[in-house]
């Protein structure tokens, strides 16, 4: 999704060629979850990448697993349409990777359980000989309870079981696994690179990795794993000083009012969430991230004087890379006067914001390697998650989770007084905004601009650098509403 920093003659990035990952492993061993997070951040990386998924494939081929043959899950003799079946849905998704590949695409996850040693040796010898590297990638896990979570906070989840009772569709899930243990053969060949994870992120092995892309796979392979959470995202308050970014000013009184606003919502929302999922809200700790600003860290004030009933639930963490994007020569400028004073380097800017640096300024693809380091974090980190940030971030980290392309991100609305609750799933991320302030820092006074529709909120026409969605291009600026149904059509479509 970042901006790759060069390209090479075949467009492929970091000299890797082309690569095909195929996922090996039971059902219910987390592969669809790593596979999904992978994607996201190779493509974040600039790496033109696809999930093919043959379960995705065959339900949208057949239909789900109620219009299959009884015995397309089973082991042993199969009636020749199951057979046939079988083969267009695995000769489809070949089809699909060889046209990826042949449209420059550089990497594809092979989505699938490929637990019989000849059926994947076929296939990786298939690629091979096509000029691709292939790399095993098995997800095994023997841990009961970390399977049994994940049948019923995953798999039930599947289109497969879509509309059936929750003990039925693990009973059925339960079943497959059971046939197809009977004939699932364990990675234990050399001849090709692989990489073994276990109980998802527990110990990870690795055999005839090489180079940079492959190396930062497996990197970031052994920053996952698949522990229900909720995210949650929001600005800070309004500070003394809003558009000045060298002034780094504290909260104005509207700002900390604002602060203890938040504090309400989240704690609130947070455990009506949680509660409605079957956990104990108070048995679960809340981590905050924010930046070094000023304003930034002190809208978590509050949240430190939060009554705890069983011992100190919350954190507040300060990460000094999630500092706004710096305007440059920009700082305090309204965009009439960056327009007037700067005109080449503003043609510049509207032609590509995501791109376009200022004068001893950040572009938004500058704060996205900036915050990589973040992002990993973000992956690694088990806990519940509040991040308070400035808009230029929370415009990239939720670009990120969502998958939006670069040239998005800076028409991305953050606005001030939007909660954004996220819950990454693997078939998707389920979203939900929450409009929770009109205070100062939101309301438009008629002088200043023209309200949003269905939105107080207006671009500040002070430090626009930060705050300023530009519209370039016939894009749509794209709201926090937006995101929400963006995160919500993601999921039905898997």
């Amino acid at each position: 999704m970042a901006a790759p920093l060069y390209t090479t003659a075949s467009g492929l990035l970091y000299h890797a060629g082309k690569i095909l990952i195929m996922t090996v492993g039971l059902p219910a061993r987390g592969k669809t979850h790593i596979s999904r997070a992978l994607e996201r951040y190779l493509r974040w990386m600039g790496v033109k990448t696809q999930v093919v998924s043959l379960g995705d494939y065959r339900r949208k081929t057949l239909g789900g697993a109620q219009k299959l043959p009884p015995d397309y899950f089973s082991i042993g003799e199969k009636s020749p349409e199951t057979l046939a079946l079988r083969k267009k849905v695995s000769d489809g998704c070949e089809k699909l990777i060889e046209d990826f590949f042949e449209g420059g695409g550089q990497v594809v996850i092979y989505d699938a359980n490929n637990g019989l040693r000849k059926s994947r040796q076929a296939v990786a010898e298939k690629f091979d000989k096509l000029g691709v590297h292939v790399i095993m990638l098995e997800s095994f896990c023997d841990n009961k309870e970390v399977i049994e979570t994940n049948i019923r906070n995953v798999k039930i989840s599947s289109p497969d079981y879509r509309g059936w009772n929750p003990d039925e569709a693990v009973k059925d899930y339960y079943g497959r696994i059971h046939l197809q243990e009977q004939a699932y053969e364990t990675i234990e060949e050399t001849d090709w690179p692989y990489i073994r994870i276990f109980n998802v992120g527990e110990k990870i092995m690795v055999n005839q990795i090489r180079g940079y892309l492959q190396s930062r796979v497996v990197f970031f392979l052994m920053n996952i794993h698949n522990r229900f959470r909720m995210l949650y995202f929001a600005r800070s308050g309004q500070s003394l000083i809003e558009h000045s970014y060298k002034a780094d000013s504290d909260l104005s009184p509207a700002g900390w009012d604002y602060s203890e606003r938040l504090k309400e919502v989240v704690l609130e929302r947070r455990a009506k969430s949680l509660e409605q999922r079957g956990f104990d809200p108070n048995e679960r700790r809340l981590v905050i991230w924010t930046s070094t600003r000023r304003r930034a860290h002190h809208t978590a004030w509050p949240f430190l004087t939060a009554p705890q009933e069983s011992g100190p639930r919350i954190k507040v963490i300060e990460k000094p890379q999630m500092c706004e994007i710096n305007p440059g020569v920009w700082d305090g400028l309204t965009p009439d006067q960056a327009r007037k004073f700067y005109p080449e380097e503003w043609a510049r800017f509207v032609k590509d914001p995501y791109a376009f640096r200022a004068p001893r300024a950040e572009s938004y693809h500058d704060l996205s390697v900036r915050l990589e380091p973040v992002l990993i974090e973000l992956e690694r980190e088990k806990e519940d998650l509040l991040i308070i940030g400035h808009s230029s971030v929370i415009r990239c980290l939720l670009a990120y989770l969502i998958g939006l392309p670069a040239s998005e991100i800076p028409a991305i609305e953050i606005a001030r007084g939007d909660l954004l609750e996220v819950v990454p799933t693997s078939y998707g991320v389920h979203s939900q905004a929450f409009h929770f302030w009109d205070g100062p820092g939101r309301h438009v006074d008629a002088a200043d601009g023209e309200v949003e529709v269905g939105y107080l909120f207006h671009r500040d026409k002070n430090n626009f650098y930060e705050n300023y969605a530009e519209d370039t291009k016939g894009k749509k600026r794209v709201t926090t509403a937006d995101l929400a149904s963006h995160c919500l059509a993601d999921t039905e479509a898997s």
